[in-house]
């Protein structure tokens, strides 16, 4: 039995998820690239913060142009999938550092502690497959494209402007100072 009523509250909770997840996204992704120039990963014209505001503004205005056009270009069904996967895959890759960090590295003193991790980490990463898996395939290409073309960004430039990536194990913890 259908109920047509209900699919505006379904259109609601979709509007608002991605109203959601395009405000973290634009607050989130300028911090990442400023950190990124940081490193030397970027160039370090990009890593500029503003003298009023205290924000990394180059960086945003490059996001903002960057979701304006996929916006403009994307069809929001393409772009709710590409944002799911995305999504999903950081989650399973933070998962599962959290758990290889706490087997390899126990001895690390950790500000937060994951409750049950021998549990939630691994069942983190498998729920995140699992909701991965029932995303369409040409969902599944696009991801794999656009990690190739990160990965040869990285190995092309990143790997070697990195300042964490070639410092000497011994420069490592000064080099984090310096990059907060």
């Amino acid at each position: 039995m259908k109920k047509p009523w209900l699919s505006w509250f379904v259109k609601l909770g979709a509007i608002a998820g991605l109203t959601s997840v395009i405000l973290v996204m634009l607050l989130s992704q300028p911090r990442i690239f400023f950190a990124m120039a940081k490193d030397g990963l970027l160039p370090k014209a990009v890593s500029k913060i503003h003298p009023k505001f205290g924000t990394p503004w180059i960086t945003t205005i490059i996001t903002g142009v960057i979701v304006a056009c996929a916006a403009a270009t994307i069809p929001i069904s393409v772009a709710g999938e590409l944002t799911s996967i995305g999504t999903l895959f950081a989650f399973a890759v933070v998962s599962a550092g959290v758990f290889y960090l706490r087997i390899t590295q126990p001895e690390v003193e950790r500000p937060f502690r994951t409750p049950f991790v021998y549990f939630t980490a691994p069942m983190g990463v498998i729920s995140a497959v699992f909701l991965m898996l029932t995303l369409p395939f040409d969902t599944w290409l696009r991801l794999v494209v656009w990690m190739a073309i990160g990965l040869v960004i990285y190995f092309v430039y990143g790997r070697h402007h990195s300042l964490l990536g070639n410092a000497k194990v011994q420069e490592k913890v000064a080099l984090g100072d310096l990059l907060e």
